[in-house]
């Protein structure tokens, strides 16, 4: 897929790891609010309709970050979270089922995660596609599979695009698979091969 973009905006990694940009075209409206090592926050507007928030995130890797992010997360709106998107590599897996191989998932390191999720009453919007959206790029005995991208949105969001979905991409270039999302929902084309 190959996309022209004008804008754009960055967070520089930390050698090789983390990173954050966000790249948009002439008919998005985008106010960058706040942005750190671990996120963007952003008002946004599509095509002159009303605003909503969008947080694009690279959740810490590391255990002994992940509660104070999601701390932050959590108060980053300050109640005016009505519309609000938060979409990106979270870091997290939220069961057994979004991880093959590795180490067995544990509760307790995601406990700060389900908090931000239940206290704000997040929705997950269920991404079509694969069922993990990274991998350590190893195979048969060696390769672990993770969901750790995600897309979240606040009820207020889901009602203002209500036919909204996430596709997986295919993964070129990074050991994570991109995520689209469609705010008006999405219909495949599909090409005739043959005519008769």
């Amino acid at each position: 897929m190959k996309m022209k973009m004008e804008y754009s905006f960055y967070i520089e990694p930390n050698g090789s790891a983390g990173g954050l940009a966000l790249w948009w075209t002439n008919d998005v409206q985008i106010k960058i609010l706040k942005a750190g090592k671990h996120f963007i926050d952003a008002e946004i507007s599509v095509a002159g309709e009303p605003e909503w928030f969008g947080t694009f995130i690279y959740g810490p890797p590391y255990k002994e970050e992940k509660k104070d992010f999601w701390e932050f997360m959590t108060n980053l709106r300050n109640g005016s979270g009505d519309r609000w998107l938060v979409m990106g590599d979270s870091n997290i897996v939220s069961s057994q089922e979004e991880k093959i191989g590795g180490v067995p998932f544990n509760v307790n390191d995601a406990r700060s995660y389900f908090g931000f999720v239940d206290t704000l009453g997040l929705i997950d919007i269920s991404i079509i596609g694969d069922a993990f959206t990274w991998s350590n790029q190893r195979s048969e005995e060696d390769a672990i599979l993770e969901k750790l991208d995600r897309v979240l949105c606040s009820p207020g969001w889901n009602s203002f695009f209500p036919k909204a979905v996430a596709l997986l991409d295919i993964a070129i270039g990074s050991d994570h698979a991109p995520v689209l999302v469609f705010l008006k929902g999405f219909k495949r084309k599909y090409r005739k091969e043959f005519q008769i």
